[in-house]
């Protein structure tokens, strides 16, 4: 076993003082990357706590400019290191570097982290309200303390603890942040932190600003997102973990944001079945096999209603499914959680069409697996047909007529996405219109003719929606400068006299925003 890599802590890069190590592994060979990580005690996360409620002061000095320019200088670096980021990024997840690492997930990186420094200068998601009768005005900036953030396994870049959407919104809100990295590659992190420090010390930031962990037993975990110094908590992953962190923060009164497990339903109505059904196909497809099913919007469900033109659907997707490659899996716990539900969804009545069977492909594999179910099945144990099947799979609930199809809508959770597909002709309209009242209060983000896996990184994007899609139907992990209210706290002033009253809030109005005054939106200087 090599030397365990450094960590992170209170502005110093130095040996973990740890109690234990984790080796990642290469899921294309199911062999070890040859890197060791060290697992971080109590007396650790300790420390960086109250290093980053240290900084959380300090920052304030530096805000906005020194952050913009902090956000700026990073993304610039993560460019111009790139070949090495997503070399090893492509070792620690198997994804391709080329066009999935490289030409897309690496652009969206730094163009989040842009937008964010962009939002820090601008300042106009503050919200700023006056009222002049009473003297009161008020805007929302940065919370005290750190911000824990837990990245998730599936993007290791675009989400990544220290340079993702969490991370970049808690910074641009004036926020310190912790990052607890992925164990599926934490040598990406290391990078990415190396490129984050150096920027740091550029912009002249506090250099607790930023700190890196890699790992912590489960006790320790749950006491960084409660601990009395902690701002709050921005966590991607399973359901499971997320709500034991969920338990502990409510615990202490501390903000957890989580985004958790989602099927994402797409109702295909008979309408569009028959003006397009192989343009359709082929979509679907592509969006349940792109990354192996590895993405929070993989459409998990699919909703029809019983007929010839379903039947031959199902037929064609399934020989689509046969034909296509088996992709790689992320881990050896992805691979054997599909197994698990795969067998979940089974033992519910879900009938196998196809797949079903681990170590199919290269590496951590799973077939690509679709399975079916009937209206009536569905609506007898819903919940456990919703089980997350995190990967490359489908289940098709087919319903008897459009009643049924209305009560399955009835009978979802919450979810980050929901699509209904219609006709061009009208002849769906109908169905859309006693559906779509229904799936509009599930999801976050209601699709139309689509299917849900992209996300586009822009001001009015919600990645978010009811629970168990998120722990709090309000919030959006993605969509600069929404995002960021997660980070910050309403802030009030009574009478506190001109001069000492923030930017967004003067008189004069120096940054020039739309400001709530006595009701009206308006930009114009008060008084």
């Amino acid at each position: 076993m090599s030397k365990a890599q450094p960590v992170l802590i209170a502005g110093t890069w130095r040996d973990s003082k740890s109690v234990g190590s984790f080796e990642p592994d290469n899921p294309r060979t199911r062999q070890s990357t040859g890197e060791t990580y060290p697992v971080s005690g109590l007396e650790e996360v300790e420390e960086a706590v109250e290093a980053a409620a240290t900084a959380s002061e300090q920052l304030q000095a530096h805000y906005p400019e020194g952050v913009a320019r902090f956000l700026e200088v990073f993304a610039d670096r993560i460019e111009a290191r790139r070949d090495e980021i997503v070399e090893m990024a492509a070792t620690e997840t198997g994804y391709p570097t080329s066009p999935r690492l490289n030409d897309i997930e690496l652009p969206r990186t730094t163009d989040q982290i842009r937008q964010a420094a962009a939002a820090a200068r601008d300042r106009a998601w503050s919200m700023a309200t006056i009222d002049s009768a009473s003297g009161v005005r008020s805007m929302f900036a940065a919370l005290e303390g750190g911000v824990a953030v837990f990245g998730p396994n599936n993007f290791p870049l675009a989400f990544n603890s220290i340079a993702g959407g969490d991370f970049a919104a808690a910074i641009a809100a004036g926020c310190p942040v912790i990052a607890k990295a992925n164990s599926s590659h934490p040598g990406t992190t290391r990078l990415l932190a190396e490129e984050a420090f150096a920027a740091l010390a550029d912009a002249r930031l506090p250099p607790a600003t930023v700190q890196l962990i890699y790992r912590t037993e489960h006790d320790v975990g749950k006491r960084l997102v409660g601990h009395p110094r902690i701002g709050a908590t921005g966590y991607t992953g399973s359901r499971h973990a997320g709500l034991t962190l969920k338990e502990a923060a409510d615990l202490a009164g501390k903000p957890i944001y989580l985004e958790l497990s989602s099927v994402n339903p797409v109702y295909i109505l008979p309408g569009a079945l028959r003006e397009r059904s192989d343009a359709i196909a082929e979509e679907f497809q592509a969006s349940c096999l792109m990354g192996t099913g590895q993405f929070c919007t993989n459409p998990g469900i699919v909703v029809m209603l019983k007929g010839a033109d379903t039947d031959a659907f199902v037929q064609s997707v399934s020989g689509r499914f046969d034909d296509a490659v088996v992709g790689t899996l992320l881990a050896a716990g992805v691979e054997s959680g599909m197994t698990d539900s795969v067998e979940t969804l089974a033992g519910a009545g879900a009938k196998l069409i196809t797949g079903g069977k681990a170590e199919a492909g290269e590496g951590f594999s799973y077939a690509n697996t679709l399975l079916t179910v009937t209206g009536k099945q569905f609506l007898t144990n819903p919940e456990t047909l919703q089980t997350e099947a995190f990967g490359n799979e489908s289940l098709f609930v087919i319903a008897s007529d459009l009643d049924e199809a209305i009560e399955i809508a009835r009978h979802f959770e919450g979810n980050l996405t929901g699509c209904v597909y219609s006709d061009t002709e009208g002849s769906d309209d109908e169905a859309y219109e006693r559906i779509e009242p229904l799936l509009r209060r599930k999801v976050g983000r209601l699709l139309n003719d689509k299917m849900p896996t992209g996300v586009a990184v822009v001001p009015s994007m919600n990645h978010g929606g009811p629970f168990p899609a998120t722990g709090h139907p309000g919030f959006t992990a993605v969509g600069i400068p929404a995002s960021l209210l997660r980070f910050t706290m309403l802030q009030s002033f009574d009478n506190v006299r001109p001069h000492r009253l923030p930017a967004p809030l003067q008189d004069a109005n120096p940054l020039n925003i739309q400001r709530l005054v006595d009701g009206t939106w308006t930009d114009a200087v008060v008084g």
